[in-house]
């Protein structure tokens, strides 16, 4: 059995949920991978920091956050608060970073990646940020210290979308995709579909935890704009950032614009399109649009999204992730980490 030790950046919605993933799987992982992960260490932004050399109790550590005390408690010595100082004190293989995307720059994450790989750790992000702003030279930093970058969760939470052509899929030539990529959008219309005002489709999104105090990254389109960004840089292999994104908002969808939609069989869905001509961009967009009921975009409802890549040899291959919550992306980091330690 090999102890693995891991240091968490983050423990909001989804570094919780992988503590829990990691206790739930835990005998799996061992008997299957051979692994015993213990966390030596957590820094938040909100809820304190801790180290401990012979691992920190997730149980404890959930039961503190919802507590609303800090984790200073379960610290075996005073843990320093910079991110980069901690990632530098803890004895960890490897880090999960699970802090606030930042769509403009990528920052603090890519410090934080960068510290990792500098320190010799595996990491592993659900940030969107490093993948579109720094992704080359966070691969070449891995590369050149033996050790990885993944992102799986960065897009689509757990589905395997990176990962997919990585490996699986040797000798393709993607030309461009076209999908449903922000979920938070897409259960806002739906609920305009259902007779709700745009302001009462916001607030329900809001109280379900969804779209957040300031939805404007969603709404605006920004969120989808980093995902066809990291979309395009790595499967495509064409670097592009969010504000290179033509973006439409959907404020300005009105109900008489969701009736009219429908007396003619269709729907209003927030498309996000990409498609290269060897290595010149076309199009890079989101924006709402009707479409019909042949399209395959058509059915996907609530918060659930889907992506189809069109390539040389599979005209069109979908993938489609129905109504993901925090436990599907602590999947996609917990695939990441083991595929990073089996060097896949």
């Amino acid at each position: 059995m090999k102890q693995v030790a891991l240091a968490l950046v983050g423990f909001g919605n989804v570094g919780q949920a992988f503590a829990r993933l990691l206790l739930e799987k835990e005998q799996q992982i061992a008997q299957q991978f051979g692994y015993q992960f213990i966390v030596t260490g957590i820094v938040t932004g909100r809820h304190g920091s801790a180290i401990s050399s012979g691992g920190i109790s997730l149980t404890r550590a959930l039961e503190v956050i919802s507590r609303g005390q800090s984790l200073d408690i379960l610290s075996e010595m005073p843990a320093p608060k910079n991110t980069l100082d901690f990632l530098f004190a803890s004895s960890a293989e490897a880090m999960l970073e699970t802090s606030p995307v930042n769509h403009h720059t990528g920052q603090p994450a890519i410090d934080h990646i960068k510290a990792a790989l500098d320190k010799g750790m595996h990491a592993i992000t659900a940030n969107k940020g490093p993948v579109v702003h720094a992704y080359q030279e966070l691969m070449d930093m891995a590369a050149t210290r033996g050790k990885r970058f993944l992102f799986e969760a960065a897009v689509m939470d757990g589905a395997p979308i990176f990962s997919l052509f990585r490996g699986p899929l040797p000798c393709i030539e993607v030309h461009g995709f076209q999908g449903i990529l922000n979920s938070c959008t897409n259960f806002i219309l739906g609920l305009m579909e259902n007779g709700k005002t745009f302001d009462e489709a916001v607030r329900e999104a809001q109280a379900i935890g969804i779209a957040e105090t300031d939805p404007s990254a969603d709404i605006d389109g920004w969120d989808a704009a980093i995902k066809v960004a990291a979309l395009s840089t790595v499967v495509l292999g064409i670097p592009l950032k969010p504000q290179q994104v033509e973006r439409s908002s959907i404020r300005e969808i009105t109900p008489a614009m969701i009736s009219e939609a429908r007396q003619a069989g269709e729907r209003w869905k927030v498309v996000c399109t990409a498609r290269r001509k060897g290595k010149e961009l076309l199009e890079a967009s989101v924006k709402p649009q009707r479409v019909s009921a042949g399209s395959p975009l058509f059915a996907i409802n609530g918060t659930s999204s889907y992506v189809e890549f069109h390539s040389d040899v599979l005209p069109g291959l979908g993938i489609v992730e129905n109504n993901p919550g925090p436990n599907t992306t602590a999947y996609g980091l917990l695939a990441d980490l083991i595929n990073a330690l089996r060097g896949q």
